[in-house]
């Protein structure tokens, strides 16, 4: 190898090598994450700062942005207000269908967290006694979609009833209220109509309930994989947090959600699954199967854009590699 030729190889060496530190080096100036009632670990880790701990020495910030159903993380994210939204994995598919560039990494919970609730005393009895009623339900979230998907299974569509768009604090309201026949309902108004307004569950299957996930944009992921990792790593501690200390996280959901830890309690205990055998942690198999089980509403009721492909989307929104890069395959 003669002089100059060798010369230029370590030259472009040394270049391609400062690239590649660079792109090591590369990190954001904030991190911008939601926090909500419905993800108790997003309030943990609000809560306690570990986030903004780990993130000190880097000189980053961390944002938090509140989120008042899956509709208006997903609202965060594609406005590019957020880096990371916490959802329903129907909400995630929804949003990734019809445009929003993100990606599924992470399942915090296998929840029950969404029913469609009616009063105590409603002559309705089945989900087939809603035909022709009105019902509170906020577009683009799992209690949406689970009503859609009980509707199917009685014989009916979103065109036999009366779906009042409300998010899910006001849809509370118009229930309790009576300006509604029934409430798709979601944690912790769930909880706490349950609990202190004597609701009674029309039509509930855990089923039809899609998990609660971490979503990221697309960009940041490809920028910033290694905070990605972090904030994963958050979550799962969060998680494991919560588990260990059950009484505590009843009492930070409390607090957040301005109910009695009684009612928080009852979230956590009765509908938030947090064991990895329910397919928590890497996003798998399980959460996979039911977002499948979503797509024929997504098509049928034209949730969907027109041209738009939910298959695709779902083979595109599912990244198991950031959280089995941060936590390991188990």
């Amino acid at each position: 190898m003669t002089l100059s030729l060798r010369s230029l190889l370590l030259s472009a060496f040394a270049l391609t090598g400062a690239g590649l530190f660079a792109a090591d080096a590369a990190k954001p100036a904030e991190l911008r994450l939601d926090y909500a009632t419905y993800s108790p670990s997003s309030l943990v880790l609000k809560k306690f700062g570990w986030l903004e701990e780990d993130l000190k020495a880097d000189d980053v910030a961390v944002r938090w942005l509140f989120s008042a159903g899956s509709n208006k993380a997903n609202e965060l994210v594609s406005s590019n207000s957020s880096d990371f939204g916490s959802t329903a994995g129907s909400a995630a598919l929804i949003a990734r269908t019809n445009g929003v560039p993100l990606r599924t990494i992470y399942v915090s919970s296998r929840p029950e967290w969404a029913q469609i609730l009616v009063k105590g005393d409603s002559p309705l009895k089945t989900v087939a006694d809603l035909k022709g009623k009105k019902i509170a339900a906020t577009r683009g979230t799992d209690p949406f979609t689970l009503t859609l998907r009980g509707l199917r299974d009685a014989g009916l569509t979103q065109k036999d009833v009366e779906l009042v768009p409300l998010q899910h604090s006001d849809g509370y309201l118009a229930w309790q209220r009576g300006n509604v026949d029934a409430w798709a309902a979601l944690d912790p108004f769930l909880a706490t109509a349950l609990l202190k307004d004597g609701a009674r569950p029309l039509f509930a299957n855990v089923e039809y309930n899609s998990f609660s996930v971490l979503n990221v944009r697309e960009a940041f992921l490809a920028e910033y994989p290694s905070y990605v990792h972090r904030v994963i790593r958050a979550y799962e501690k969060a998680r494991l947090w919560i588990l260990a200390h059950p009484d505590e996280a009843a009492a930070i959901l409390a607090e957040a959600a301005k109910i009695d830890v009684a009612i928080a309690r009852n979230q956590l205990t009765q509908r938030t699954g947090l064991d990895p055998a329910d397919g928590v942690g890497i996003p798998g198999a399980k959460l996979r199967a039911a977002l499948e089980g979503v797509i024929p509403i997504l098509v049928d009721e034209k949730i969907a854009k027109a041209g738009s492909a939910p298959a695709k989307a779902l083979a595109e929104l599912i990244d198991a590699a950031p959280a089995t890069t941060a936590l390991g395959a188990k």
